[in-house]
């Protein structure tokens, strides 16, 4: 699976969950994919390790405002409490988000991620995971919510939480190769 040549959007805020960047973020470089994290503000931000201890710094390669969709194959929303809450509410996101979704381009929420589809209106009607604690928030926005590791609804890739990185990585690159070889 080779994604050499193709640009992955990583949008976050600070408070995202540190190994739900980090590693998806790996497995991007590792198939030869160039991961960008795009961010509401220049600068840095800080990484959470269990929404609770603070992770690392990192860089902002592009804001929101710079960013274009068309520039990427694919879409990864990072968890984190802080991070998709934040995230959620802000409409730059969710217009960034929804132009994904309607493009039917690849997009991978984990864990707290998908909030920001539920505000960007393009959750209804589709199957993904997530953690259990936003489960109900999922349904009563009109998706079908399964407890998987990982879950395919077409263009929508998903998994619960870290505990699921061994098969979100694998998981979405492959999915983001197969969009990759119909371009």
């Amino acid at each position: 699976m080779d994604l050499t040549g193709h640009k992955i959007a990583f949008l976050t805020k600070r408070g995202v969950e540190q190994p739900e960047l980090t590693e998806p973020w790996k497995a991007i470089e590792e198939a030869g994919g160039e991961p960008v994290l795009v961010s509401d503000e220049p600068g840095t931000i800080v990484a959470m390790i269990g929404d609770w201890d603070h992770g690392e710094e990192f860089a902002v390669d592009v804001t929101l405002d710079e960013a274009n969709p068309d520039d990427y194959l694919a879409l990864v929303l990072p968890g984190g409490t802080i991070n998709a809450d934040k995230l959620r509410s802000n409409e730059k996101a969710q217009a960034f988000v929804k132009v994904f979704m309607d493009a039917d381009k690849p997009v991978a929420p984990i864990c707290h991620g998908p909030w920001v589809l539920i505000d960007a209106g393009v959750i209804e009607g589709r199957t993904l995971t997530s953690t259990p604690r936003i489960k109900h928030d999922l349904i009563n926005a009109g998706a079908h919510w399964v407890d998987e590791e990982f879950c395919v609804d077409g263009n929508l890739v998903s998994s619960r939480s870290p505990r699921d990185l061994h098969a979100f990585n694998p998981g979405i690159v492959k999915a983001f190769s197969e969009a990759a070889q119909k371009k």
